[in-house]
């Protein structure tokens, strides 16, 4: 496969050395993530790494073999399976795609190697587990002291920035699996922030209407991720 001339559109892979980038963009392989596909299963081998450039993945804790909660959410800031970079090959979580689109795929063997070989690929892709860690302890606080509504709003306002647009569809069955709390909580929650004009919902099509708003409606940790990941990753 030719090196690619194009800068690539996978932030954290843009953020990588040159020499290393291309290296790794020469093993990639363009791949379409299709919504509701799993990438990847707690404690089984992972095969791949996935960087995204349009979809975006939900990383998701089972309690009891049951319940199910998402505690992290990738998009093209980032990518799918850190735990390589930590040297351990099986994944931990949940790798659930929840938006369509494009993404990089390569080798997790491949990956390995070329993360061993510069220290300074290592040390950008290790600030990368730092902020994922601090959003995993942040997901924690927030479902332990925030409100439902405040925590739909961030939820929301974290989609948009992956999806890259102000609407995309999505079902109330759906947002109380991925916030861990009854359906009748979500569609409550939901219709308050649509009562304010900050959202618009209509047979599973969610639009944001009021950005601004949104985010004031949500709690500080929508902002609080964004710091993290600008003052880690700038």
């Amino acid at each position: 496969m030719p090196t690619p001339t194009v800068a690539p559109q996978n932030l954290l892979m843009a953020a990588l050395p040159a020499a290393a980038r291309r290296r790794l963009l020469a093993r990639r392989s363009p791949v379409e993530l299709v919504l509701s596909d799993v990438l990847a299963e707690p404690g089984e081998p992972i095969r791949y790494v996935f960087f995204p450039v349009e979809g975006f993945v939900s990383l998701i804790v089972s309690i009891d073999g049951g319940a199910q909660l998402e505690v992290g959410l990738v998009g093209n800031e980032g990518m799918v399976g850190t735990s390589l970079l930590l040297g351990v090959g099986v994944a931990p979580l949940r790798a659930l795609v929840q938006g369509g689109g494009s993404a990089w795929r390569v080798e997790a063997a491949a990956f390995s190697r070329e993360i061993a070989l510069t220290s300074s690929v290592q040390a950008r892709l290790a600030r990368y587990v730092q902020v994922q860690l601090i959003q995993l302890a942040q997901n924690a606080a927030c479902v332990r002291f925030h409100v439902i509504e405040a925590r739909l709003a961030r939820w929301l306002l974290m989609t948009r920035d992956r999806a890259h647009s102000s609407t995309f569809g999505v079902t109330h069955e759906f947002l109380a699996f991925m916030l861990g709390v009854r359906r009748a909580g979500v569609t409550r929650a939901a219709s308050a922030l649509q009562a304010r004009d900050l959202i618009r919902y209509v047979r599973g099509e969610l639009e944001i209407r009021d950005a601004r708003g949104l985010e004031l409606a949500a709690c500080d940790c929508y902002a609080a991720d964004k710091r993290t990941y600008a003052r880690n990753l700038r």
